[in-house]
């Protein structure tokens, strides 16, 4: 038997997971300025959390999803996107509860599977980034969720990018563009896509996401939604884009738009990044919305609701060309050397002390010679090295060297208790 991976996913491996995790790390801390708690939802859900809230006639439901019947025959899917299980715990554990303060913001960092050709930047198994907030139907929600994600995208470095926005409007605007959608593709029906035939039935929006030749085509007259708000969807579109215009957030006025899942009303948004080093067209890099019935559809109560996801490994991929400094690896702070059999225990004792500071901190537990001790210590990146040898510890000293520039510094042991004090003298 062949042991290898399943298509689709890849093994990452140290030298990558440190990128991952630095990523990872600012988005939390980016998160948790703005009072986002993490949530952590199962990789698997009832299928049914996933056809109802992305919808039957969704790419996701149709063709993407992983799903199987397990040994109670019960139909499950793994997880395609992270908002319909954070809405699914957002019912069940009843957190729209009157001593739950509103908004209730939350963030998550997941796997997340679909079946599809894999490419750069996306494969079948991946991750992402997502925040959610419940509560509020405001239209300074909607901003704050689109100035999160335009932070966010600024502080780890991404550029060129640019804001695309759209409106779904209400429940009329809906119905009513709906039917404007048949009205305009029934007559073309039979030139469209199999795919686009079915969804002209089920949901006609969805031809508007269509990449297939046969259906773009018929695309650039297809009426827009723009054209069917009322003064209410108008209105409130209309704050919303003047907020951004006063914050300085530039964005573009998108009538193509409308994102891949059904539970979008109201708001949608993209950010998309222009890079020929990575796409020929400005490609989705952060995607959300306003959804203010999917709560009802999981038989919760009126909730509105708005979020962003994005997808992990694309932005790794845009970042690694556009802020390389990111992850540049800083190594570590101290490699102990040691020499002769009494020091070893010391070395430990050492190693414990520096690391319960804050220091990143390793030794050599294979005790090779001096040298390869020293070799190994500039492989790993250190920035000093410690010396201890016997004499060292008789008299109670060591030596600290700065790899940089040799700089060497003899200190007492007694002095490593306190090594913010010890940094200052070696960074004079």
């Amino acid at each position: 038997m062949r042991v290898q991976r399943p298509k689709g996913t890849v093994d990452i491996l140290p030298k990558e997971s440190g990128s991952w995790e630095k990523i990872e790390q600012k988005a939390r801390a980016f998160f948790k300025r703005a009072n986002y708690r993490e949530i952590r939802t199962p990789s698997f859900e009832n299928y049914e959390i996933f056809s109802r809230s992305s919808g039957e006639s969704s790419d996701v439901v149709e063709k993407e999803m992983y799903d199987f019947n397990d040994k109670g025959g019960r139909h499950i899917a793994l997880r395609p996107e992270g908002t319909a299980g954070v809405v699914r715990a957002y019912v069940e554990d009843k957190i729209y509860g009157p001593d739950v303060v509103k908004p209730f913001n939350v963030y998550y960092i997941e796997p997340t599977y679909r079946y599809e050709r894999p490419q750069a930047g996306r494969q079948r198994e991946f991750h992402q980034i997502g925040v959610e907030s419940f509560g509020s139907e405001n239209v300074l929600a909607d901003v704050e969720t689109i100035i999160l994600g335009h932070d966010l995208l600024e502080e780890l470095g991404v550029k060129n990018y640019e804001l695309h926005l759209n409106t779904l409007g209400n429940a009329q605007v809906r119905q009513d563009y709906h039917d404007a959608l048949v009205n305009y593709f029934t007559p073309l029906k039979e030139q469209l896509s199999e795919d686009s035939q079915r969804r002209l039935q089920m949901n006609p929006l969805r031809i508007l996401d269509s990449k297939d030749e046969r259906d773009k085509q018929f695309l650039p007259d297809a009426p827009k939604i723009i054209d069917y708000l009322d003064d209410e969807a108008k209105a409130n579109f209309g704050q919303i884009t003047k907020m951004l215009d006063q914050l300085g957030v530039s964005y573009v006025l998108d009538d193509d738009l409308v994102r891949g899942l059904d539970y979008y009303t109201g708001i949608i948004f993209e950010f998309m990044v222009a890079d020929k080093s990575l796409w020929e067209s400005p490609t989705t890099i952060l995607g959300g919305g306003r959804y203010d019935h999917l709560v009802e559809e999981f038989t919760g109560p009126h909730t509105p609701a708005v979020g962003f996801g994005i997808g992990e490994e694309r932005l790794i991929l845009v970042l690694k060309k556009q802020n390389p400094d990111l992850f540049v690896d800083q190594g570590i702070d101290f490699f102990i050397t040691n020499i002769g059999a009494d020091t070893q225990l010391k070395t430990v004792e050492i190693a414990r002390s520096l690391r319960k500071q804050g220091y990143k901190v390793q030794y050599d537990v294979d005790q090779k010679k001096l040298k390869a001790q020293f070799k190994k210590a500039d492989r790993v990146g250190a920035k000093y090295v410690i010396t201890l040898g016997a004499k060292e510890l008789e008299n109670g000293t060591l030596n600290i060297k700065r790899l940089s520039d040799g700089k060497t510094l003899a200190l007492n042991l007694a002095d490593l208790a306190d090594m913010q004090e010890v940094m200052k003298r070696l960074e004079d």
